[in-house]
């Protein structure tokens, strides 16, 4: 059976959507007070669990006036988390379903943060509105603040859209950037992104000095830019997923008879989305995995996963990007199609539905901690 889609009662939908609705003096479900200025630091990879597991790598996140544990989306996983964020839909709606997502018009998978060329128009794969198209029609200005090297993607234009793109390629470096922002603008809406914990959780994992260190950056520049926040700002701080430590004996090779029919697979080690040939008896392919992989994976069909409300109301347009069957991991493994698999040197991986990956901190700050 599958896990409960809902765990907690706010999820990453609700943060930037609450933070323009603070800029517009409204006040949302998340209760914020108006204020003059907002500001969204999503640090990518940073999950409740493994904050709680490195409490005195934290001291200052975990200082904040007020903490909560919200819910990312699902695929836990940064393309669908990131766009919901900055939308404030699901997964269903803006159509950003996994890392590897399928482009059935082209009969194709794709790397949604990279892999953007011919037949992926940012303006359309990406389904809906941005929050930073609503706050711009609104007269407030929107910003977003990450690495230079990300300005001009497609993954940007995609989930960006509305909002003035500024750089700074580090943590502290992004927090300044919002300073000026603060000074030079009545009202303002910032979304500022720090990759390094997700960086350093891949490469060496969330068990690793170099993920303390990261953490430990991040930490020092929150509080820093916190101390400083003026009575008309707040500041939420959250991550668009966890994550779980995979050893490389925990990898699963898939088995070519469990791939018999798959003409795609889309999603990520952890979350594979399987599309079938056409003609091919789903039947017997989810019978099939469900022998073999039951005991360590939830195993459902599309319609099973919509009908649960994992990806909350899915548009027509949208429904076949989601795979003919979900293979989700519940033991801590990531499959993989072949040995030589290139992602295999990953460590830290995600996507998944246990709360190592899917609770994610909501820290208040400033205005929005009172």
């Amino acid at each position: 059976m599958l896990p409960a889609s809902k765990m907690h009662r706010f999820s990453l939908t609700d943060v930037l959507r609450n933070c323009l609705q603070a800029v517009s003096g409204e006040r949302g479900n998340l209760g914020l007070p108006a204020v003059q200025h907002a500001v969204v630091l999503l640090i990518d990879g940073l999950g409740s669990v493994s904050l709680e597991a490195h409490r005195g790598y934290a001291r200052r996140l975990l200082a904040a006036p007020r903490r909560d544990v919200i819910q990312s989306v699902f695929p836990s996983t940064t393309a669908s988390a990131l766009a919901s964020l900055t939308t404030g839909e699901l997964p269903g709606r803006h159509g950003l379903i996994g890392y590897l997502g399928f482009d059935s018009s082209g009969d194709r998978v794709v790397n949604q943060l990279t892999g953007w060329g011919v037949g992926m128009d940012p303006a359309t794969w990406q389904r809906v509105p941005t929050l930073f198209e609503q706050a711009r029609d609104a007269g407030i200005p929107a910003f977003a603040i990450g690495p230079s090297r990300y300005r001009e993607s497609g993954f940007t234009a995609a989930i960006l859209r509305g909002a003035s793109y500024r750089a700074g390629e580090s943590i502290g470096a992004r927090l300044a950037e919002v300073r000026r922002v603060h000074a030079t603008n009545d009202r303002s809406l910032s979304y500022v992104y720090a990759p390094e914990l997700d960086v350093a959780a891949h490469a060496a994992g969330i068990a690793s000095d170099a993920w303390t260190t990261a953490l430990e950056e991040v930490d020092s520049a929150v509080g820093a830019f916190a101390s400083a926040l003026g009575p008309r700002a707040g500041m939420l701080v959250t991550g668009d997923h966890g994550g779980l430590d995979i050893l490389r004996d925990d990898h699963v090779i898939i088995p070519p008879e469990l791939l018999d029919s798959v003409r795609h697979v889309s999603g990520e080690p952890r979350c594979l989305a399987l599309h079938l040939e056409s003609g091919a008896d789903a039947a017997a392919v989810l019978a099939r995995w469900q022998t073999a992989e039951g005991g360590r994976a939830w195993i459902a069909t599309r319609d099973e996963a919509i009908d649960a409300g994992f990806f909350g109301e899915v548009d027509d347009d949208v429904r076949p990007r989601i795979g003919d069957i979900l293979v989700v991991a519940r033991k801590r493994i990531a499959y993989y199609l072949d040995e030589n698999d290139r992602g295999r040197s990953m460590v830290g991986q995600h996507g998944a539905l246990t709360l190592d990956e899917v609770a994610i901190p909501l820290l208040r700050f400033g205005a929005f901690g009172r």
